[in-house]
């Protein structure tokens, strides 16, 4: 797998959550607060795997190639907290059957996460593309699993 293709995993696992969130959406619009609250919680745990995968893996890879420890990478993390927030906050929403208040905290959740997600796909990932050695392997995409977990 060359690196382009290990960016591409980590477009593809953005997609998945985008998908995942837009199931929870469609699910509170009908009312459905079970759907939802199932949904919601496929993409709370999407959403921290690709998180931590960053976190713990491509934000110190990227900062050890680089040198720029207080670069991009703040940045997100930063916004990786106020996402996480506003899941949580989301979440509670949906937990309370409060769907007009969840729907309107996903609206907020959809325009952060897309802002995000197109830094990190159009500034940080091709950064990281072009200055990490064997990505695929820090990022653990050699095993099935693509080093969403541990055992990478």
């Amino acid at each position: 797998m060359d690196m382009s293709q290990a960016m591409m995993q980590m477009v593809k696992q953005h997609r998945g959550c985008d998908d995942q969130l837009s199931r929870c959406e469609a699910a509170l619009q009908k009312n459905d607060l079970v759907s939802a609250g199932r949904n919601f919680r496929l993409f709370s745990e999407e959403l921290e795997a690709h998180f931590k995968l960053e976190e713990e893996k491509l934000f110190p890879a990227f900062e050890k190639a680089t040198g720029m420890s207080s670069g991009p990478t703040v940045v997100m993390r930063s916004e990786h907290a106020e996402i996480r927030r506003l899941r949580d906050e989301t979440y509670a929403a949906i937990e309370a059957k409060q769907a007009a208040q969840a729907l309107a905290a996903i609206d907020t959740l959809n325009v952060l996460i897309q802002q995000h997600n197109i830094k990190e796909e159009n500034v940080l990932y091709p950064m990281c593309g072009g200055s990490i050695p064997n990505l695929e392997t820090v990022l653990g995409m050699g095993s099935p699993c693509c080093g969403a977990c541990s055992c990478s």
